[in-house]
């Protein structure tokens, strides 16, 4: 990586900012991979990803104000992980999965105290669904319920009998295809329709944070 750094015109033009688009389609062509794909084509997706964060890392270490590289990044992850294994590396135990993320858990709020939000280090970058699902879990924490947890969402779009539940994964694919189906039918944006909603969540766990650091005080 450092003679591509070096030698390439091309690699010698990019920054961070200029890289993520391709991060983003290193990370869609693994999840490809991971899902559909051959041994071949994931271990081509993961030389490919890892490159990616080569390539950051090559970048950083040339910064003039604080640089650091490859050797530094792995250093932090590998202490990082030390400290959320403490059933591992240290004389803790946990004998369940569910344990293992109280441990987890744990550590992480130790290293993050200076959040004030659940929201902090939650990126909306994320994929719609994919950010919704994390924001319906970050509300529960602080008992806000989404609105999809107090109204049965087929029922909500007409697209599904009231009474009918996605009993398993795929079952909830046909579901949320069911209900991209009747936006289109209706004109409807589904995209900005969730988006719209997420930023209502959000909005609605700050005001409970809010209210809850008043009452502390």
């Amino acid at each position: 990586m450092r003679a591509v750094r070096d030698r390439c015109v091309w690699s010698q033009a990019i920054d961070h900012r200029a890289l993520v688009p391709y991060l983003l389609e290193e990370s869609a062509e693994l999840v490809d991979a991971v899902e559909d794909g051959s041994r071949d084509d994931l271990r081509e997706e993961l030389g490919d990803l890892l490159w990616q964060v080569l390539f950051h890392a090559e970048i950083a270490s040339r910064d003039a104000d604080d640089p650091f590289d490859i050797d530094d990044v792995a250093r932090g992850l590998t202490e990082k992980m030390v400290r959320r294994h403490p059933h591992v590396f240290g004389d803790a135990v946990a004998t369940t999965p569910e344990e293992v993320l109280v441990h987890w858990n744990a550590a992480k709020a130790a290293e993050k105290r200076a959040r004030t939000s659940v929201l902090d280090g939650v990126s909306a970058h994320m994929p719609s669904l994919a950010l919704a699902q994390k924001l319906v879990g970050k509300a529960a924490q602080v008992g806000v319920a989404a609105a999809a947890e107090r109204a049965e969402v087929g029922a909500a779009a007409g697209a599904l009998p009231a009474s009918h539940a996605p009993a398993s994964e795929a079952e909830l694919g046909d579901a949320l295809l069911a209900l991209v189906a009747t936006a289109r039918e209706r004109g409807w944006d589904a995209e900005r329709a969730l988006r719209e909603r997420l930023r209502m969540l959000t909005a609605d766990v700050r005001a409970a944070e809010g209210a809850a650091s008043g009452l502390e005080e």
